[in-house]
């Protein structure tokens, strides 16, 4: 079984920085790509940055310039640097992760963390 275990959301003001992790445990015997996605109450689930196990990243526009994903391979960690943090970054942020587990690839979720940014 797989478990992602996430960290580093709570309360922050505007212009601030949380910076969130993320590790997948379990019976993992490839990870193909990490991510972060976000959703504020009452919009959908949007992608905020993904990495591959390689390190190629993608980002939302939103989050270029002010937020870096990175991962260490070697722990299963994903982490997301947000810098500059602005109201509308407010939402769940939740990790995900495409990995392979007893030879087969499947699609995995966090909990869920929440980030809040006041004025």
């Amino acid at each position: 079984q797989v478990q992602l275990v996430e960290s580093g959301g709570g309360l922050v003001q505007a212009g601030g920085s949380l910076r969130l992790s993320c590790a997948a445990s379990g019976s993992i015997f490839s990870i193909k790509a990490m991510g972060w996605y976000r959703q504020a109450p009452g919009k959908q689930r949007e992608m905020v940055a993904t990495i591959t196990s390689s390190g190629r990243t993608n980002y939302a526009d939103s989050a270029k310039g002010r937020f870096t994903i990175s991962r260490d391979n070697g722990k299963n960690t994903v982490y997301l640097q947000m810098n500059s943090l602005k109201p509308e970054d407010t939402a769940v942020y939740y990790c995900n992760g495409m990995l392979i587990s007893d030879y087969e690839l499947g699609d995995y979720w966090g909990q869920g963390t929440q980030v809040t940014v006041s004025s």
